[in-house]
């Protein structure tokens, strides 16, 4: 104990003079909306690395069941193509890669995942190199998983929808009515969706998605199912407990989702 009170005595001019440039270091990043940002960008790339490496070895362990995640999405594909009826004596074929299509997806991997807190973030393995921004959202093929905050060169942090602070637009598959997708911070397979009218026509078991009303998600993307819902207590809306489609704590691949008409859509609205 007596030599640690010796060696911060004798190096106390040094040691001060690093609590002090801590401390404007922290005022400065605090103060500068640049500065701000370049940190949470390095941050980002700095433990993104970390995380990459130690997922890299926890998801060779988890071959076998993410290979069994890839079957059945398979199946459910060939199931819908066997669904369409072709008849190939009077359907037109038309070559559509060439066509321009209003969302373009780019695949990436989680490498970190949290979901036990109040305010969760996940992160990706894809940055700007690989054209991720923020404002895309993330799904993967069971339904929504956040939206994209900053980004680094190589990696990317999402908002998962497991955050107090998540708001997404949200309504009935089978009508157009829409609400405000939140989470209360208790179970990370259950969200709510708010501001629901009371005039809407809703049972347990119907589906919500996506509804399209903004640049981020396309409509149609899966969310969860209805468990339960009540009226508030102004009786005006509903407020109604999803079920989510995605296990929020087993999740690996996603699609990072990009509109190719955002920037039009932004500027007429401005």
């Amino acid at each position: 104990m007596q030599q640690i009170i010796n060696f911060l005595i004798r190096n106390k001019h040094f040691l001060l003079f690093l609590l002090l440039l801590l401390i404007s270091l922290v005022f400065t990043i605090q103060s500068h909306s640049y500065h701000k940002s370049k940190f949470i960008s390095s941050a980002n790339f700095l433990s993104g690395g970390v995380y990459s490496w130690q997922h890299s070895i926890t998801d060779y362990f988890g071959l076998r069941q993410e290979n069994i995640r890839l079957l059945e999405e398979n199946e459910r594909l060939h199931n819908q193509l066997k669904s369409i009826q072709i008849d190939s004596a009077t359907t037109k074929f038309v070559d559509t890669t060439s066509f321009k299509t209003p969302y373009k997806y780019t695949k990436a991997r989680i490498i970190k995942n949290d979901y036990s807190k109040i305010d969760n973030y996940i992160l990706i393995n894809k940055g700007e190199k690989d054209s991720i921004f923020p404002d895309m959202g993330i799904i993967t093929d069971k339904g929504i998983i956040g939206i994209v905050e900053n980004t680094s060169k190589n990696y990317s942090r999402v908002i998962s929808i497991l955050n107090s602070n998540s708001r997404i637009s949200a309504g009935l598959k089978k009508s157009n009515q829409f609400g405000s997708l939140m989470w209360n911070g208790k179970d990370p397979n259950i969200v709510q969706l708010e501001t629901i009218p009371r005039q809407a026509n809703i049972k347990e078991g119907d589906t919500i998605i996506t509804n399209g009303r903004s640049t981020i998600f396309p409509r149609g993307i899966g969310i969860g199912t209805i468990i339960h819902y009540e009226l508030n207590q102004n009786k005006s809306y509903y407020q109604i407990d999803i079920k989510l489609f995605n296990d929020m704590s087993n999740i690996g691949f996603v699609y990072a989702i990009q509109s190719n008409d955002a920037t039009e859509i932004k500027s007429l609205e401005k």
